[in-house]
């Protein structure tokens, strides 16, 4: 090997290990502060995974009488069952329904409340409450998305952790793939 292609040779080693060293760093730096977002949201979405089979997380769907709609009762009273054996069972009153959901194929209605993750389960048809629980699944969901802050926060972690994992994936490969490259520089 002539004097200038082993210059050539260290001149490309030389470049190659530079880059390679700063890939390390922001490889490090960015795996360090976006471990933690992937540690927090790897955990609530292993929960969210289990939320239909365990009811501590969210309470199991009950059954009701009847799948007719024709028998169920009017939404408006409902949601006025719904309130009153929130206030009955938990004695929490004055809490704002969230969104009322109807399971056709249960014959039952679940009403989800805004504050305290609660949620009253009647039978649609004759109005009985079923259960009344907590849904820790909603607080666990929004600790997942980073909505439990706020929708702006939301919005921000979920790209900054979008992209920080594609900068972690992109310098990872070369993290991988400048040493082999190296290798094959110096034996040839």
């Amino acid at each position: 090997m002539s004097t200038s292609t082993a210059t050539l040779v260290k001149q490309k080693v030389k470049t190659l290990a530079e880059r390679l060293r700063n890939f390390r760093v922001y490889h490090r730096y960015l795996g360090l502060v976006l471990g933690v977002f992937v540690l927090i949201s790897s955990t609530t979405g292993i929960l969210l995974g289990w939320k239909k089979d365990v009811d501590l997380l969210q309470p199991l769907t009950q059954k009701g009488s009847s799948t007719d709609l024709q028998q169920w009762l009017p939404l408006a009273e409902l949601s006025a069952r719904s309130l009153a054996g929130l206030d009955s069972a938990a004695a929490i009153n004055n809490n704002p329904i969230d969104r009322i959901e109807a399971r056709l194929d249960k014959g039952i209605v679940k009403t989800i409340f805004k504050e305290g993750s609660w949620e009253v389960q009647l039978d649609a048809s004759t109005g009985k409450v079923l259960s009344v629980a907590r849904r820790h699944s909603d607080w666990i969901e929004k600790v997942h998305d980073g909505s439990i802050i706020s929708d702006l926060f939301k919005l921000i972690s979920m790209n900054v952790l979008g992209f920080g994992l594609l900068i972690l994936s992109i310098t990872g490969f070369f993290l991988w793939f400048y040493p082999r490259k190296i290798r094959k520089i110096k034996s040839e």
